[in-house]
């Protein structure tokens, strides 16, 4: 048994340590936010905040997450209310197939709260690790910068 808190919420789950977080998250939890994608975290897909650090939960055993504060892109807004990221993301228009979206969101999340208005290569830098096959790159760092401006005025 684990005890993981995600998004704020503690829940109990029968896993073997090594099980990937991703699966937990995915099919104990019921949380289909991170995704999928290469399994050797190299996509960003699976991509989630934990202790305010972005995270490859495909290669996360879960055992290391016990006791650490989990995000998934459940967590941080709701479809009535999006976190400003979120918002951002939707404003520009910045997803198209979206299985990446997850990571590019919740990496851009983890680089805002430590750097509140980073420069255009800084995003570059922070998102250089995930995959995005669709061609949506300017909208993406247009989204980044959009949802710093937001943060800085609450919202």
């Amino acid at each position: 048994m684990i005890t993981l808190r995600v998004n704020g919420v503690s829940r109990t789950v029968d896993a073997e340590p090594d099980t990937p977080l991703l699966y937990v998250l995915r099919n104990d939890l019921a949380l289909h936010g991170p995704r999928f994608g290469c399994g050797l975290a190299q996509c960003g897909a699976c991509t989630v905040i934990m202790d305010g650090a972005a995270v490859r939960s495909c290669v996360t055993p879960a055992a290391r997450a016990a006791g650490r504060k989990v995000t998934t892109l459940e967590g941080l807004g709701s479809v009535e209310k999006p976190h400003p990221v979120q918002r951002a993301f939707i404003e520009e228009q910045a997803v198209q197939c979206g299985y990446c979206i997850n990571g590019m969101i919740m990496t851009s999340r983890a680089l805002l709260d430590r750097k509140p208005n980073p420069s255009d290569r800084e995003i570059r830098q922070a998102l250089a690790g995930n995959l995005c096959r669709c061609g949506t790159h300017p909208r993406i760092i247009r989204a980044v910068k959009r949802a710093a401006t937001l943060m800085a005025k609450g919202g």
